[in-house]
């Protein structure tokens, strides 16, 4: 992990510049080359920070992504996906029910009434940030007889556009997690700064990695903080340099949305919630 001092910048730049230019992967060789190219990258920074490759998760994003292509990046090799809203993916999942090795990641907001729908379906739970959402999880995962790996969603850039929690909230709200034995807590996420200042962007998944290790020293039992999900297809690398193991990578696979980064991601006045990738 990075040593230097979070106002500078050790050379890794964001790739925030970079919408459009992806090109849309359309066929498996496509994606092969893609995840070939981001896996490369992944590498590259491990070893960067002194780190073995192998602690990187590399999460898809296959938000807006139609089923035909998800399913050439299943042929490409991908098994996990995340995916942002309940209303999308809850059709991805059953017209795609036949693959079933497919693991399915929400890491967007969500909203109680629809915790049922993750309960059944969802192998993870990326953006969990109030003791409401946690306990119709629970309620809904004791129905269905499962637990769920989740994460701790905390605010890092200060925007009031973001969701997560405040991070002097993020100890009270560990404390209260053990009483929802259907939750396996596996770590923290983090959304950063939409920025092109690497040096801003840096301090957020500075922040998350420095209130994990602060948050080890007494956490409940039971609660697991090894995991940090942060950094997507612009500012990756600089999250593992920082930490992540756990990175979310949509465009840089599936290739540039059709919507500019702005629909997404908030402006500094706060007009828009920024989605996780």
């Amino acid at each position: 992990m990075s040593e230097q001092d979070p106002g500078q910048d050790n050379g890794t730049q964001t790739q925030h510049d970079q919408h459009g230019r992806w090109p849309q992967a359309q066929s498996v060789d496509d994606f092969r080359r893609n995840l070939a190219t981001v896996n490369e990258r992944i590498a590259d920074a491990a070893r960067r920070a002194g780190r073995d490759p192998a602690t990187v998760r590399l999460l898809p994003v296959s938000k807006t992504v139609e089923e035909a292509r998800i399913r050439l990046a299943y042929e490409a090799g991908c098994r996990d996906l995340g995916e942002n809203k309940l209303q999308e993916v809850s059709r991805k999942w059953e017209a795609m029910a036949d693959l079933t090795d497919l693991r399915w990641s929400v890491i967007g907001h969500l909203q109680t009434n629809k915790a049922k729908l993750v309960a059944r379906y969802a192998a993870e739970f990326q953006a969990l940030d109030s003791l409401r959402v946690a306990e119709a999880l629970d309620r809904r995962l004791q129905a269905e007889g499962r637990q769920l790996d989740v994460f701790v969603q905390v605010n890092t850039s200060g925007e009031v556009s973001k969701y997560g929690l405040q991070p002097d909230q993020t100890a009270a709200f560990l404390r209260e997690l053990p009483a929802f034995s259907g939750l396996r807590v596996r770590g923290l996420m983090t959304l950063a700064l939409f920025s092109a200042e690497a040096a801003r962007v840096r301090e957020c998944f500075i922040l998350l990695r420095t209130l994990r290790d602060q948050l080890r020293q007494d956490a409940p039992a039971g609660i697991g903080l090894d995991e940090l999900s942060m950094g997507m297809s612009g500012d990756y690398e600089i999250a593992i340099e920082e930490g992540a193991t756990v990175v979310r990578v949509g465009q840089a696979i599936f290739g540039a949305r059709n919507t500019p980064d702005s629909y997404y991601w908030p402006t500094d006045n706060g007009a828009q919630a920024r989605e996780p990738e």
